[in-house]
């Protein structure tokens, strides 16, 4: 799998999941260990403890609405969650999660996902395909810029690659 396209098992949530349910306020000063054990747990208590590496949130409309805390995706990814699909997300959130090396999609699509269900998703070619009920969906294609950033791990580890490039290339002429 490249960075465009991942698989994993699927949890579903529904619309207007906030930052606070992902990343609540009370653990917000401990380790991200912490905190991460606590995402989501108001909605589904055994969320923290079950979801895989490369697993996969498939939400309805607004997830990661409110608070711009980025520690909501650092929570997900610390728990190994790679990719996420939604109706429509929180400005800042889908934002934060690109930054964090995180897919982000829309699809209008998620309500023929269910939990369990095994998919992959290409932010490539904007497609999803549900490996459990052999179907395919369309989902918003990320631009190669933001795909070059999620492959480099996110936002920082990009800037310092091309950071180390021009630092390079400078030295060579």
């Amino acid at each position: 799998m490249t960075a465009e396209m991942t698989a994993g098992k699927v949890w579903v949530f529904g619309d207007d999941i906030d930052t606070d349910a992902l990343a609540p306020g009370l653990y917000m000063k401990g380790p991200i260990e912490k905190l991460a054990g606590h995402c989501l747990e108001a909605i589904d208590p055994d969320f923290a403890a079950n979801v895989g590496h490369g697993d996969v949130i498939v939400a309805g409309v607004n997830f990661g609405i409110g608070s711009s805390r980025e520690q909501a995706v650092e929570a997900l990814k610390y728990l190994g969650v790679r990719t996420l699909v939604a109706k429509s997300f929180g400005g800042i959130f889908f934002r934060n999660a690109l930054n964090f090396g995180m897919i982000a999609v829309v699809s209008a699509d998620v309500d023929r996902i269910s939990p369990g269900d095994r998919i992959t998703v290409d932010a490539a070619s904007g497609s999803i395909e549900n490996l459990s009920k052999n179907e395919t969906y369309a989902c918003d294609i990320l631009p190669p810029r933001l795909l070059a950033m999620v492959r480099d791990g996110g936002l920082v580890e990009h800037l310092e690659k091309k950071l180390a490039r021009a630092q390079i290339e400078d030295a060579g002429q």
